[in-house]
């Protein structure tokens, strides 16, 4: 058993994270200003990890093996542009800051897929499809600009540092109440978002349920020592979250696609995370077909 510190262990994949390593036998200090951090975790600690002061006195106080950093602000738009920036990238650098300078062995840090750029004002189309950890980033808005510099902040402590640490890209995060038909975090329901191509296309059809994501991480973090340090995942469902083919229906609500579109047959989804399988031997149980239990489709 390690002790592994979850940062914004009350949100929608930090609950997830905290039962799942609790379940491997993990003693779990749960970290977020919010209520609603799981019963499995050891301590749930309402501390604002914005503050360097209370960052490092945290991870002092608990001196965890692995700290897993999700904590953010975590809807692009939800708060003014400069806040979601200033709190996102704060975050992160104190987190690094603090885990790098009391010796925390591992990190992983939360970034997203957002990072590529899809749903810009002035239009944006895929290098290649599909995306792997090798596309080039084009952020546009506060959100993914802080995510991107999370991963590159994450890098930089990586390189000045012996504590080994990735990041990872969760897709469209999905927890168990959301397949009850519970609102997501764009406020529509998953069914909604099946029903209506124009809601699941802006982020390329996207999505994984919570606890797989949390299973990737808990591997990731078990597999940090082995890595090469620094090192960037996808988190995805090993399908779309649309009931046709995206070699359909990407041309048709992202402009732009058309030349890449045609070999997402079938079930493919636009995100690879053969990386994650390669070098992780990780892929998601979990689609929504299996998990939307009363879909007649």
């Amino acid at each position: 058993m390690s002790r592994v510190l979850v940062t914004g262990s009350a949100g929608r994949l930090g609950r997830s994270v905290v039962s799942t390593l609790a379940a491997a036998g993990h003693e779990v200090i749960g970290v977020d200003r919010a209520p609603g951090t799981p019963e499995e975790a050891a301590v749930a600690l309402p501390a604002d990890l914005t503050d360097t002061g209370e960052a490092f006195e945290v991870i002092a106080r608990f001196r965890p093996e692995s700290v897993i950093h999700l904590a953010a602000i975590a809807t692009p738009f939800s708060f003014p542009e400069s806040v979601i920036f200033k709190v996102n990238t704060q975050l992160a650098f104190n987190v690094c800051e603090a885990s790098v300078a009391l010796g925390v062995a591992g990190v992983v840090v939360a970034s997203s897929p957002t990072v590529m750029g899809y749903g810009a004002p002035g239009g944006w189309a895929p290098h290649y499809l599909p995306i792997d950890e090798e596309h080039p980033v084009r952020p546009w808005n506060a959100y993914n600009l802080s995510k991107v510099a999370a991963e590159e902040t994450m890098k930089a402590f990586a390189r000045a540092g012996s504590t080994k640490m990735a990041a990872v890209r969760p897709c469209f995060v999905i927890p168990p109440e959301e397949w009850a038909g519970a609102p997501t975090q764009s406020g529509h329901t998953v069914r909604e978002r099946l029903d209506r191509p124009e809601l699941g296309g802006v982020s390329l059809f996207n999505y994984i349920d919570s606890r797989d994501a949390a299973e990737m991480i808990a591997v990731l973090a078990e597999a940090l020592p082995e890595l090469p340090n620094g090192e960037v995942f996808f988190a995805g469902a090993a399908d779309a979250l649309a009931r046709k083919p995206l070699a359909d229906l990407l041309p048709q609500v992202v402009p732009g696609t058309e030349p890449f579109a045609a070999g997402l047959t079938g079930t493919t989804p636009a995100f690879s995370t053969a990386k994650a399988e390669r070098l992780l031997g990780w892929q998601p149980k979990r689609s929504w077909r299996t998990e939307l239990k009363d879909e007649s489709e």
